[in-house]
């Protein structure tokens, strides 16, 4: 069985890196032990996004009153809220078996593992074996939940995001580990539900990897929708050994012990390579990532890894991206590297949080002189026609050149707007041609043209 491309994992890396494949004529194999789509659709971005528009809509009835609408009272039926959830991930999953046919992709089912350079062998969930062949291999199989050594998951007590999206009945009470876009997204839809959260982050800020003022706005919008937060804390140590969880927290101020129900751990992600013969081959890595060159190729000639399996961040539209350049380099094209100062990120909490770029402080630090521009969404129209107000639009340039550096927003629907940012830094655009471009109002988006505006002292609507 042989083939021009095989791609062991099938998430939003490996399955766009198939498709595009194919596309360009290759003879296109992808290997999946689970479910096409991956931990993104399956278990991640999709199903989660289904949670918290449940949570969204709850939240909206709670509050309809404000926009002059009287409803009876409203209640929770968790399990269907679960149950649509997985609905939609599996529907999108079956979509990406719709493309696997239309592209004429093989799909073979079971766990690869690279024997040489181009020899895979597949071992199906009977385990009987079969050994295919390529003459290019990409590794795109993900990450899952990391384990803390002192937090053991026991997918009950002290659980991951998996166990997260599938709890039986709603907890009463709930303690998150860790505050980065999965711990605040759990927090949220948990908390609007009326789980009883309480958010532990080891670092002085939550979203320690948003700017500073963001990070500070969420911590206050969450405190003031009643959830705990505890900042330059760490768990020391679970007790689940009664009914519940007895959690022992180091604090600034001493240690405190809290009950819950459960246990979440969401401090982050670790890639799946055990087991895939990178050893046996010599495929180097570093502290648990698979090490490549620009267009993805490792240090073995035609094995290739792109996604979660490489150093960078975590995110689904970075992983298919990556995959693209990739196949399109094997291919004989001159794809444009990956820019990795200009990826997006967005967290999907009410109000939400997108950015791109430069941090004020990581400008600075790189040696700019900064010109920042802040907008604020309670001088906009249409957000307070909405009646979500919180949360800015803030761009930061270079004083010297105009050149935008970095945005940083929080508000409604942000995460629909961040992609104009990321076009605008590709395409060199500077504040002043930003200011010269007409934003339709009443908008959220002409929020950006204000911000721009004000960073050169130009801004109308403050």
């Amino acid at each position: 069985m042989n083939y021009d491309i095989i791609v062991i994992g099938s998430g939003p890396g490996g399955y766009v890196a198939a498709i595009r494949a194919s596309q360009l004529g290759f003879k296109t194999a992808i290997i999946e032990k689970e479910n096409l789509g991956g931990i993104c659709l399956n278990w991640g971005c999709i199903p989660t996004k289904a949670l918290l528009k449940s949570a969204q809509v709850y939240d909206y009835l709670k509050h309809a009153g404000e926009y002059g609408i009287q409803t009876k009272e409203t209640s929770i039926e968790f399990d269907k809220i679960i149950g649509r959830s997985r609905q939609v991930a599996d529907g999108m999953s079956k979509g990406i078996q719709f493309l696997m046919k239309k592209n004429n992709i093989e799909v073979i089912n079971g766990f690869g593992k690279i024997l040489a350079p181009g020899k895979v062998e597949i071992t199906a969930a009977d385990n009987t074996k079969k050994t295919i062949q390529a003459k290019h291999i990409i590794i795109a199989t993900g990450a899952r939940s990391r384990q803390l050594p002192n937090i053991k998951q026991d997918g009950k007590k002290i659980i991951g995001y998996r166990e997260a999206m599938t709890l039986p009945t709603q907890p009463q009470s709930m303690l998150v580990i860790g505050s980065g876009a999965i711990g605040t997204e759990f927090s949220y839809f948990y908390h609007t539900l009326g789980t009883k959260v309480t958010m532990v982050e080891f670092m002085p800020q939550i979203m320690p990897f948003e700017d500073e003022e963001t990070s500070k706005t969420m911590e206050r919008i969450f405190k003031k929708q009643g959830l705990n937060i505890m900042v330059n804390s760490s768990v020391e140590k679970v007790d689940t050994s009664g009914e519940g969880c007895k959690v022992l927290i180091k604090t600034p101020k001493g240690e405190e012990t809290i009950s819950c129900d459960i246990v979440l751990s969401a401090v982050g992600v670790e890639a799946n390579i055990e087991g895939m013969g990178l050893e046996a081959v010599g495929i180097k890595t570093d502290k648990g990532k698979i090490l490549t060159d620009t267009y993805y190729q490792t240090n073995v000639p035609g094995i290739y890894a792109i996604g979660d399996v490489i150093p960078g961040p975590a995110l689904a539209h970075l992983a298919s991206h990556e995959g693209i350049v990739c196949v399109e380099k094997i291919a004989g094209k001159t794809p444009d590297p990956v820019d990795y100062k200009n990826i997006p990120a967005c967290t999907y909490t009410q109000p939400e949080v997108a950015s791109v770029g430069y941090t004020e402080k990581k400008a600075i630090e790189a040696g700019y002189e900064i010109k920042v521009g802040k907008f604020p969404f309670s001088a906009s129209g249409k957000a307070k026609a909405s009646g979500h107000s919180d949360g800015f639009v803030k761009l930061i340039f270079d004083a010297k050149y105009g050149e935008l550096l970095g945005a940083h927003m929080v508000g409604a629907n942000v995460t629909e707007m961040i992609a104009e940012i990321v076009v605008l830094r590709k395409l060199e655009t500077t504040g002043h041609e930003i200011i010269s471009s007409i934003h339709p109002h009443p908008t959220m988006s002409e929020a950006v043209m204000e911000a721009a505006a004000a960073a050169y002292g130009e801004v109308i609507h403050l």
